[in-house]
């Protein structure tokens, strides 16, 4: 058997370097495009490392990766550093199980599922629902795709399409969408982009307008996707109202909560999702609200025989042993899959359903001290509403792009810009709950003096002109 044990010194010593990297310094330097291969040997040799050396470098790329950990990253819709997800994930590593038969995964095939069962029970689907761990969230809407699509026609698994199938969204939804229309023959011509409201939610009316003038047009309406958690303004979109279209035009209707369907655990914030027992199926990433490593993604299903309808393909050689609610790789889009369970089941076993919720609802209230900064401060204007964690701002009328670029080079924090309708802004992502008030407060602080100690940031009037 191989003796690992020096690898694992090796590992717990480099983790006490990152661990005090991050303290020390929370922003990584950042290392330009073109000269990473100067900075770091990250080339491949063909004779052996020794550890010495070995050591060394893999103290380099610690030092240089982004920190996405740390008190001062606001850039992604994930953030910060749960341990006892990270955790299980280490034990995932360790134990290297597979997810496709119980023959390999064992009692993994259990932990699985208790989290699936568990998340079914929270959104208010019944005994028939189930559900899987996809890639990612782009791959959960891309299987809520691909039920939806074999759901309204049943041949095209066989035969492939043959009717001119219509999707709907909102103007604001994920990107995925656009290639999930591709890469299930649908055509991304054949998606219908919603408009969204000032809030930017779904406009249902607008949804009901358009799929009538797609029948009128013989078109075969399929599918819609509705986002808990819009990709800039984190705005969710009303699912009970478009549940009655989705019902009246007997429509799949999928809700995209990849980034804030997390509010399912919170008694506070679940309001934003009434109607989600309606949905025909949802997805939520853990990985994002919840804080578990990355990836961790749940896709969930009223009626679990679309899972089987879409997904299952008999394998003689891979299905010898126990029936198939314990062989999951006869619901999932993959074969071989690596355990995201693990992670996620580690936390939720430890801290429980009560301390799920109480870090989502960190989240939120450190939004609300963003928020309430903002507001109360002339210099800002604010985009952004409450009942969300993405906080979006621009000061002092300086070009959003161009501060956020700063910041970043400068090494003072990450956060990132985005745009609604003709608005640009910086956005502020408070999905990091190991984060306190403090840290939201101190974040502005550090905005503020590094313009006054940079005054000749571009205006967006500048920058307007710029482009024009």
């Amino acid at each position: 058997m191989p003796d690992i044990s020096g690898d694992l010194v090796l590992f717990n010593e480099l983790v006490e370097v990152l661990l005090k990297e991050e303290d020390q310094h929370p922003v990584a330097d950042r290392i330009d495009a073109n000269k990473l291969y100067d900075a770091i040997d990250l080339s491949l040799n063909a004779s052996a490392m020794i550890d010495d050396e070995l050591k060394s470098v893999l103290k380099d790329v610690l030092v240089s990766t982004p920190k996405t950990a740390t008190n001062l990253f606001f850039n992604q819709l994930f953030g910060g550093r749960q341990g006892k997800a990270v955790l299980g994930d280490l034990l995932a590593v360790m134990l290297n199980t597979s997810m496709y038969t119980y023959k390999v995964a064992g009692p993994q095939v259990g932990i699985e599922q208790e989290i699936i069962r568990q998340s079914c029970n929270l959104i208010g689907y019944g005994d028939q629902s189930n559900g899987t761990f996809p890639t990612g969230g782009s791959m959960s809407n891309y299987m809520a795709l691909v039920m939806a699509r074999d759901a309204k026609d049943a041949n095209v698994r066989a035969n492939g399409m043959t009717k001119p199938m219509v999707i709907y969204t909102s103007i604001e939804s994920h990107y995925s969408n656009t290639k999930n229309a591709s890469f299930t023959g649908i055509g991304k011509n054949n998606i219908r982009y919603i408009q969204a409201d000032s809030e930017g939610r779904m406009i249902p009316a607008k949804l009901e307008e358009q799929i009538t003038k797609d029948l009128r047009e013989g078109l075969v309406p399929t599918y819609v996707n509705a986002t808990a958690g819009t990709t800039v303004l984190g705005a969710f979109d009303p699912i009970d109202e478009i549940a009655d279209i989705a019902d009246k035009f007997g429509i799949w209707l999928h809700v995209d909560g990849a980034y804030c369907g997390g509010v399912i655990f919170s008694d506070n914030y679940k309001h934003l999702v009434n109607g989600i027992e309606r949905s025909d199926s949802f997805s939520y990433n853990a990985h994002k609200m919840l804080g578990t490593p990355l990836t961790c993604s749940i896709i969930l299903v009223n009626d679990k025989k679309h899972l089987h309808d879409s997904f299952n393909t008999e394998a003689d050689y891979l299905y010898q042993t126990d029936g198939d609610d314990f062989n999951l790789g006869k619901t999932s889009f993959q074969c071989g899959r690596r355990n995201d369970a693990l992670k996620f089941w580690t936390l939720w076993k430890s801290v429980g359903t009560d301390g799920l919720k109480e870090i989502v609802d960190q989240q939120f209230e450190l939004a609300d001290v963003a928020i309430d900064y903002v507001s109360k401060n002339s210099d800002y204007t604010l985009y952004s509403n409450y009942d969300s964690v993405s906080i979006c701002f621009n000061y002092k009328n300086i070009d959003p792009e161009a501060l956020c670029t700063a910041l970043y080079k400068s090494q003072i924090t990450v956060v990132g810009f985005g745009a609604f309708k003709e608005d640009t802004f910086v956005r502020l992502v408070t999905i990091n709950a190991n984060n306190k008030k403090l840290d939201i407060l101190n974040f502005f602080k550090l905005l503020e003096e590094f313009v006054e100690n940079n005054p000749n940031l571009a205006t967006i009037e500048e920058a307007t002109q710029e482009l024009s």
